[in-house]
């Protein structure tokens, strides 16, 4: 039987990251960059494909995880018959290089417990069987460009093209193994102290978190919030500061459905809200290399910019099916890469831009190149942004002209008068007012359907989108405007499915794909920033528990929820999902957070607090 999705914990180094499951098997790692091909790919296949677990050889009566505190250093405790034990997992930060490191370290509590140990190496997606060899330090693996060393001091057997060792742990006693990665024409580097490597990425990563902002966040939120910026940090590939949305492919939107899609890429249409999470959690320079990562990705011509971009801002992801994986609970294909690459999505430019003027408000060091690019991309956008597209969801299906699309063609003019305005910037900005003026009728007049009281997904239908939530944010129309309660009213009656909102009806709209899918957590989080902009604070809060208590007993989200199943679904944990969290939470702690900030076009920074008789 597979472990559920939320069996899972994440371990990373901002080079890649390894799901461990609470059974103490890493069925998920690829080395040596988050989209390189997986060399433990049990998560999706069997353990035939990969995997590395330890845990005791007789059955656990009770299983305890938790994260160190402040730290992306994981402990899995084990408690057997005969005694318990501890499994600690981490990937060492090496600033200043790529090795990529993972350390697991046994240690004994209480008793004496019997442990097994299997390694299992299958590097091209779990397929390639390597050449293992002894070593006096243990073993060393080579298969093609990719090679790994086991450093350990345990006996190790192979047998059936894996390897095995049986061991003991007394209370007291610490047994470490660490697996370092190094390209196959390269000798392998030194390996630290397992010991003094804990105690380092201990301190760093506290450190780390000691540089946000979370004093006015309330106890019972700061947790949540920390873990999720832990997470999003881990999700970082550290060279090009890329944020990937999640470290895993094609875990399913729906168990045994089609729904199975490659995250491990950079998603433009997260770009403003990520900005947002990072510099109101007091993460500037996180925040600085997302945006040089967003403008270096997507230079060049502006009828080439794309949705999505490789970690360091590829844009070839060609997308085909990995037939020797039986997916995640068969739900089939397993896909590598990503088709929606080279899809038309008008909204991307709104993003961008967005993004770019948040930046600017900010102070994080501004260039006259970013400004150079938003006018080039403005110059296309005037003839474009009237294209039908396939939308913020990337469907599969017809191009519509999407109402989120056309709003954020919109935002892009918007924030370039702004520009102009505020900082005295040079531009056509009589040209972007009147186009700016134009998409705003059209969007009221051909986006709003009379009889539902609502805006649809797209001009002609009558169908919902829950991106429409994001109508007031990002300043469209103010929050209490009749046609915006309206919509969020519509929401909540047809798109709201066990306390959560589904991003649209998939019996109602032609994807392309078929199948059903989960609720989509980013958008019941912007349902909760709605409400908070409305005023409607109590159902925001309501509605913020209800997502907190989703997550896993590790703090962590995938991208949907099984309301039925009771389930998380979908690819994890997702980027996405977390900055929700995070923003959520400063918008209901301050009088001006994200969602206000959006809104009425001001700079995002540490808000002001809210008072107490409001929490």
């Amino acid at each position: 039987m597979a472990l559920r999705i939320e069996d899972y914990g994440l371990i990373g180094n901002m080079l890649s990251a390894a799901l461990v499951g609470k059974n103490g098997s890493i069925d998920w790692l690829c080395l040596p960059r988050f989209d390189s091909p997986a060399c433990f790919a049990a998560l999706l296949g069997t353990p035939d494909n990969g995997r590395w677990k330890i845990a005791p050889v007789d059955k656990v009566v009770r299983t305890r995880r938790r994260y160190l505190p402040d730290t992306a250093i994981l402990e899995t405790l084990f408690e057997t018959a005969t005694g318990v034990v501890t499994l600690v997992d981490f990937m060492p930060i090496n600033e200043g290089d790529r090795h990529v490191d993972l350390i697991r370290i046994v240690t004994g509590v209480s008793g004496t417990v019997e442990m097994d140990m299997e390694l299992v190496l299958r590097f091209e997606n779990g397929q390639a069987v390597p050449w293992v060899r002894r070593k006096d330090y243990g073993l060393s693996a080579i298969a093609g460009p990719n090679a790994v060393e086991l450093h350990t001091a345990l006996e190790l057997k192979g047998r059936n093209m894996k390897t095995f060792a049986r061991f003991s742990v007394a209370a007291g006693d610490s047994v470490p193994m660490t697996m370092s990665y190094h390209p196959s024409n390269e000798q392998p580097h030194f390996v630290r102290d397992r010991s003094e490597e804990l105690d380092r990425a201990t301190t760093w990563w506290r450190e780390w978190v000691k540089h946000g902002s979370f004093e006015d966040m309330p106890d019972a939120w700061r947790a949540p919030v920390v873990r999720s910026l832990i997470t999003l940090k881990m999700l970082i590939y550290a060279p090009t500061g890329g944020i990937v949305a999640a470290p895993t492919t094609s875990l399913p939107e729906k168990i045994g459905g089609p729904r199975n899609w490659d995250y491990r890429y950079c998603w433009l249409r997260d770009s403003a809200l990520t900005l947002y999470a990072l510099l109101n959690s007091g993460y500037r320079q996180e925040a600085d290399d997302w945006r040089q990562w967003l403008l270096r990705a997507v230079a060049g011509a502006p009828d080439q910019l794309q949705i999505m971009y490789g970690i360091a801002g590829e844009r070839w992801l060609p997308e085909f099916e990995v037939p020797w994986l039986k997916g995640y609970e068969r739900s089939v294909p397993v896909r590598i890469g990503n088709d929606a690459a080279g899809q038309m999505q008008i909204d991307v430019y709104g993003e961008l831009i967005d993004t770019l003027n948040a930046a600017r408000q900010a102070e994080l060091q501004p260039q006259e190149e970013a400004w150079r690019l938003q006018k080039v991309l403005l110059a296309h956008l005037v003839a474009a942004w009237q294209t039908p597209d396939r939308g913020i969801w990337e469907v599969r299906g017809p191009a519509r002209a999407f109402t989120h699309s056309r709003m954020m063609a919109w935002v892009a003019f918007d924030r370039a008068v702004i520009c102009t305005d505020r900082y005295g910037l040079e531009g056509p900005v009589a040209k972007w007012r009147e186009v700016r003026q134009q998409i705003h009728d059209e969007i009221c007049t051909k986006g709003f359907d009379e009889k539902k009281n609502s805006f649809v997904q797209y001009y002609g239908g009558n169908t919902l989108d829950a991106s429409l939530l994001l109508m007031p944010q990002v300043g469209f129309l103010p929050a209490d405007d009749p046609r915006v309660v309206g919509t969020i009213a519509a929401v909540e009656r047809e798109l709201m499915h066990g306390g959560l909102v589904m991003r649209y009806s998939t019996n109602d709209t032609d994807d392309g794909v078929g199948g059903g899918e989960g609720a989509f957590l980013a958008c019941s989080f912007w349902l909760a920033d709605a409400y908070v902009l409305t005023g409607r604070r109590q159902d925001a809060y309501q509605l913020f528990g209800h997502l907190l208590s989703l997550r896993n007993e590790l703090g962590l989200l995938a991208e949907e929820f099984d309301t039925i199943g009771r389930r998380l679904l979908g690819n994890f944990p997702q980027a996405f999902s977390h900055i929700g969290l995070i923003n959520t939470a400063h918008n209901l702690v301050s009088a001006g957070g994200p969602a206000r900030q959006r809104a009425e076009k001001t700079a995002p920074c540490k808000p002001h607090k809210v008072s107490s008789d409001a929490l």
